[in-house]
């Protein structure tokens, strides 16, 4: 005998959870089916752990340059295997406390494979282990796993290759690290082994790091980085591994580096297979589920959201697709859009920006106007910022003086770069954020401060 549900999610991860629990809140018979632990990558393998990780690593650099800032230290150093324990700590109290969130909305939770077995005039059916299910909606989050290109002698994930899941279990710190991919993950744990001491070396395709983010401030980071010691190859393309040696061309000359661990951050990919989509007809675009604005596929009844659909793998992405589809189900007539989206890259400084950057808007033909000030503007970066600076670039339509996108690097950046998304989500003008108050002192001064330099 089957079980009845207005609503099936497969995936527990920001879009599958979030969606149960907003829609176990509104009423619905909700089943959420996962075969792993509940978060998803973001919580277990990506978003929570490296943050926390990040956060001991700023401690440790915050704690050696004390002395600038009127307070002594003497003897300062780290425990690999407690900011690892604590890591786990922290994503084991998370992870409960979403089971907390189902269970206070009523949400049943399955931690089981799940297999589409098609579709009918009753609803989908699904199973789950020995669980038999049918649903009236279906809502697919199976998110992406770690990509990993045709490299000749690459081979698979383990001791000496790493993913961000591998790269999560490590017991000891690497003397040196090799890191095929300057994107964010690349990035953001790049940062954390050269804050420990880590010789850390990146191997970039393109020739800038952080594709997709203002070129300037992208410049200005790796920058910083080499500084600190890192070292960037761009404009690389890495042509073989043979054991610890990435072999890789540059300039038209062959070139290699060798490194105790070798991570590979190249993007990542949609879950699409494995569980039935072909059962029912779900069309894939591009790797990944097609949807519509209002997250639908083209199986009446069948959603999708997340890292499935291939398009913006964030996963505060995720969770407001989720959003989507529960408030189309329930009454609300809702639907996706993708402009004032945020990015966050959780490095020692952070580096934000929602909107369009430049090369976007010369891309896409849009007359903007731009102004840039230095965090230093701010008071309240001085007064917490004895070294470094930082860098707040806004853009405005040359026509109305919407603003069009903000991008700030610099701490705390993303904590205040939500700011910048509701003006953008709002179509706000330079002369509408004017008449906004902000507190003082705060860094997110720098934002209307800049909007005044126009």
């Amino acid at each position: 005998m089957s079980k009845t549900f207005d609503l099936a999610i497969i995936g527990g991860g920001p879009a599958g959870y979030v969606a149960a629990e907003r829609a176990g809140k509104k009423g619905l018979k909700v089943v959420l089916i996962e075969k792993s632990e509940l978060g998803g990558v973001c919580l277990n393998e990506g978003c929570i752990p490296t943050k926390t990780l990040l956060y001991s690593a700023k401690l440790y650099d915050n704690a050696l340059s004390a002395s600038k800032y009127g307070v002594e230290t003497s003897n300062v150093t780290f425990d690999f295997t407690k900011m690892m324990a604590r890591k786990e700590k922290v994503v084991k109290k998370l992870v409960g406390g979403v089971g907390m969130k189902m269970k206070e909305h009523k949400v049943e939770v399955i931690k089981d494979s799940a297999l589409i077995k098609g579709r009918s005039a009753a609803g989908i059916a699904i199973t789950a282990g020995k669980e038999e299910i049918l649903a009236t909606n279906l809502l697919i989050c199976t998110g992406s796993e770690a990509f990993m290109p045709p490299i000749p002698g690459l081979g698979k994930p383990g001791d000496l290759i790493l993913t961000n899941r591998e790269i999560l279990q490590l017991k000891d710190r690497p003397e040196s690290l090799v890191i095929i991919g300057g994107g964010v993950i690349g990035l953001e744990f790049a940062s954390f082994y050269n804050s420990l001491g880590t010789q850390v070396t990146i191997i970039e395709m393109l020739d800038e790091i952080l594709t997709g983010m203002d070129r300037e401030m992208s410049e200005m980071l790796r920058k910083h980085y080499t500084q600190k010691g890192i070292v960037f190859n761009l404009s690389s393309k890495v042509t073989e591994v043979k054991g610890n040696e990435v072999i890789f061309e540059k300039d038209g000359k062959k070139e290699s580096i060798k490194g105790e661990k070798i991570l590979v951050s190249v993007g990542r990919k949609p879950n699409t297979s494995g569980f039935g989509l072909e059962n029912i007809g779900v069309e894939l675009d591009r790797g990944g589920i097609k949807v519509d604005e209002k997250m639908r596929t083209n199986v009446p009844n069948v959603f999708a959201a997340g890292d499935v659909t291939g398009f913006s793998l964030l996963a505060h992405t995720a969770s407001r697709e989720g959003e989507v589809v529960v408030n189309n189900l329930t009454g609300r007539s809702d639907q996706m859009r993708y402009n004032a989206i945020p990015g966050v890259v959780y490095t020692n400084p952070e580096f934000s920006g929602v909107g369009l950057t430049e090369e976007a808007a010369k891309a896409k033909g849009i007359e903007y106007k731009v102004s840039k000030l230095p965090l230093a503007y701010a008071g309240r970066f001085i007064a917490e910022n004895e070294t470094g600076s930082g860098l707040c670039k806004v853009l405005i339509g040359a026509k109305y003086g919407e603003v069009l996108g903000v991008h700030i690097l610099g701490n705390p950046s993303g904590e205040i770069i939500y700011g910048a998304s509701m003006a953008i989500e709002m179509e706000m003008t330079i002369k509408e954020m004017e008449e906004v108050i902000f507190p003082h002192p705060t860094i997110s001064e720098i934002f209307k401060e800049t909007i005044f330099s126009f």
